[in-house]
């Protein structure tokens, strides 16, 4: 079985994001470190996973439809 996940829960995936944005900010002259970059995946993973959880809790909060079983 292959299990599957969002885009935005992949840590491959943030990873390139924030390495492609810490080479665009060394074009300016800020530089941002493997470390810092590594929290930074974290602190976006966690964001994502807030997000989530959020909208799903708004939409149930929000159905016109009972769940059943």
């Amino acid at each position: 079985m292959i299990l599957q996940k969002p885009w935005y829960q992949s840590k491959t995936v943030w990873g390139g994001f924030i390495t492609v944005l810490a080479i665009i900010a060394g074009q300016f002259g800020i530089l941002i470190d493997g470390n810092i970059q590594q929290q930074l995946i974290d602190l976006f993973l966690n964001g994502a996973a807030l997000l989530g959880s959020a909208l799903a809790i708004y939409g149930r909060l929000k159905a016109v439809t009972k769940l059943s079983l």
